[in-house]
């Protein structure tokens, strides 16, 4: 009986101390498996949040939950914030390149208007000739009466001195295009030089040109013909007056900075 006794008291029993870190480790994979599944109902920057605190407590370094947020940085934000100032600031100093060449140009033709209309003032040819500036151009307008005997393209020598003064005006200002536009009125003509007011604009626009040309100072580049016929009047055809000044040649100095939203409001010269 007493053998039995004591054979009951030093009995070994097994080791269970090993389920103690067992329910921690099960406590923390919960714990793992609920964060990852909130994931999907947070935000980058609070997941981010939430790694970190597991990554300290787990290894306090990289592990598992290391997550890559698609966030920027702020590195990143300060890279983008002078990347967008220094676009803003070549920008700006585009503009205000830009502003500068057309301020430039404005005075250009600012001054080139002024002599044109001090030489029609001097030369008493305010019935004759007119000058207006906008927004995309300086034109002189000149009546065929100052230039052409009816019906002809051939310049008449005492107005050869009329587009000599032009072209030495011209020649201060070399960069800028002209177009030499020739018009009729809706007059029909039909002679053996010319068979329709086309042919007659287009040829009073070249002979005029030429002449213009003559100064060896002008580029004959930036110098264009165009004849429009009667098809673009600036009076009516019905009465004399009118056909009077439809009959003309136009002289274009383009701008080479135009600005659809710049208004100029410069006064014509003449009529």
């Amino acid at each position: 009986m007493s053998k039995k006794t004591r054979h009951e008291e030093h009995e070994e029993h097994a080791d269970e101390s090993w389920l103690l870190p067992y329910s921690d480790l099960m406590t923390l994979l919960v714990a793992l498996f609920l964060a990852m599944y909130a994931m999907s109902a947070t935000d980058a920057k609070k997941f981010e949040e939430m790694a970190q605190a597991f990554k300290s407590v787990f290894t306090g370094g990289g592990g598992v939950l290391e997550y890559k947020s698609d966030a920027p940085t702020n590195t990143q934000l300060d890279q983008g914030k002078e990347e967008k100032m220094n676009n803003v600031m070549s920008d700006n100093t585009g503009k205000n390149e830009l502003n500068k060449l057309k301020q430039k140009e404005q005075e250009d033709l600012e001054k080139l208007k002024k002599q044109f209309d001090q030489y029609i003032k001097n030369n008493g040819l305010t019935d004759l000739l007119s000058t207006k500036l906008n927004q995309s151009q300086l034109m002189i307008t000149i009546s065929d009466n100052a230039l052409f005997a009816s019906g002809q393209a051939f310049v008449k020598d005492d107005s050869r001195q009329l587009a000599k003064s032009i072209s030495n005006m011209l020649q201060e200002f070399p960069d800028y295009e002209v177009l030499v536009q020739g018009h009729t009125d809706n007059v029909p003509i039909s002679n053996s030089s010319y068979p329709s007011n086309w042919d007659l604009s287009v040829a009073r626009s070249l002979q005029f040109m030429k002449i213009l040309l003559l100064n060896p100072n002008l580029n004959p580049v930036k110098f264009s013909p165009i004849g429009y016929g009667e098809y673009h009047p600036i009076a009516t055809n019905a009465t004399p007056e009118g056909r009077a000044k439809n009959r003309r040649v136009e002289v274009s100095i383009l701008r080479k900075y135009q600005d659809a939203t710049q208004t100029t409001n410069v006064p014509t010269s003449g009529n």
